[in-house]
């Protein structure tokens, strides 16, 4: 499979987090070309701000593959990673991030800041760009319908 095509399963798992009310974002990690975690952001959903796509991939994968050192994991993210899930790369050692849209609000590999450029102890490869435009589509219309939704709710406002 090419990067495309595991950004293909991100994004749809940013589409059924859409479908959830949030905001939607997916993740898959893939260890010598085989998915071994899934995620999707659920903040809304379980009220927890630790719920990032990516941390739920991270996660998975640890448990999937009986250990917390993901020397041999690519991670596929819809969206640039923020500073939390930067961290928790950094410390799991992915090998490779690759994500689709950048993030000028949070993203913590380039576009606010650039952790992996810090004297950290691991420094991940970063691909960026991969299926942007249908990663970027899907987070701009998600926040459309959001901002349509208020308006609707509070038409003075």
């Amino acid at each position: 499979m090419t990067d495309e095509d595991y950004m293909r399963e991100a994004l749809s798992l940013a589409k059924k987090a859409f479908e959830l009310g949030e905001v939607p974002v997916g993740a898959v990690a893939v260890w010598e070309g085989k998915i071994v975690g899934r995620g999707m952001n659920l903040r809304e959903t379980d009220k927890n701000a630790l719920r990032h796509a990516e941390i739920a991939a991270i996660d998975e994968a640890c448990r999937n593959l009986g250990g917390w050192r993901l020397w041999k994991c690519d991670l596929y993210v819809t969206l640039e990673p923020c500073p939390m899930c930067a961290g928790a790369i950094i410390n799991s050692r992915i090998k490779r991030v690759i994500y689709g849209a950048s993030d000028p609000k949070a993203g913590s590999c380039g576009s606010l800041a650039n952790l992996f450029e810090l004297p950290y102890n691991h420094k991940p490869e970063v691909t960026s760009g991969v299926l942007e435009k249908e990663c970027s589509e899907i987070l701009s219309d998600f926040f459309a319908k959001l901002r349509e939704k208020r308006k609707k709710e509070n038409p003075s406002g």
